[in-house]
């Protein structure tokens, strides 16, 4: 029996490309792995009672790959966001966080109304971060302070930690509990940089693709084993 429940949870999915070099597989199968993967996961979150879950499906360093691994990546996503969310049953509520200007109007107008017919849903929030990194999320943040303070609706002691935070992206989740990378590498790769703050860090050495619910138990309880001290003593 598991101590406590995670309030918010967030994955860096990671090791789709791998794990399909592995098994002798083109990448897009590797990626389309993954994505079946996620679903499962998202939704062994919500049956467990974690009230907020952010992945990263997309950064903005992808792009850098090749043009055919990216159409294919983003082939894939509009299929994927066709399939598990535009059916009957699903409860989450459903938002995308990261720049919207580069991705085709196709895509964007899917996610709008999905965003949309999910707004109401009773269950945990799902933050989907494509086109996201964490140094343009405090950019865009200071961007919308400055914004406010030329047009006189913010002064100087609007510049704080508070102000910061409403304007997350995930503005109006609990705040990270933790941050969990499987596929053996130990790093943030530009994800959730500000909200990563106190986060406690949990890395596995599995590909995404072969990740189960009994791999997320084992972090839930490595979280739960954590002694935080948000900066105070022991």
């Amino acid at each position: 029996m598991m101590a406590a429940i995670p309030q918010h949870i967030a994955i860096i999915m990671d090791g789709n490309g791998r794990w399909a070099k592995k098994n002798g597989l083109p990448r897009k199968a590797g990626h389309k792995k993954g994505a079946e993967v996620f679903q499962t996961i998202s939704r062994y979150c919500e049956k467990i009672g974690v009230k907020a879950l952010t992945v990263y499906a997309f950064s903005t360093e992808n792009w850098s790959r090749s043009a055919d691994e990216v159409n294919a990546l983003m082939e894939l996503f509009h299929q994927y966001l066709v399939d598990a969310f535009k059916q009957e049953g699903e409860t989450s509520r459903v938002r995308f966080i990261g720049r919207k200007d580069r991705l085709s109007d196709k895509l964007v107008k899917l996610m709008t109304e999905i965003e949309q017919q999910s707004s109401e849903y009773p269950g945990m929030i799902l933050n989907i971060a494509v086109d996201y990194g964490g140094r343009d999320e405090i950019v865009e943040i200071a961007k919308s302070l400055a914004v406010d303070y030329a047009e006189g609706r913010i002064g100087p002691e609007d510049f704080n930690e508070a102000s910061f935070d409403e304007r997350t992206f995930t503005a109006g989740c609990p705040p990270v509990d933790f941050i969990l990378r499987p596929s053996g590498e130990e790093r943030l790769s530009n994800f959730l940089l500000w909200q990563a703050a106190y986060s406690e860090l949990i890395y596995m050495d599995v590909l995404w693709p072969d990740f189960t619910p009994a791999h997320l138990d084992q972090a839930i309880e490595e979280f739960n084993r954590r002694n935080r001290r948000f900066g105070g003593r022991s």
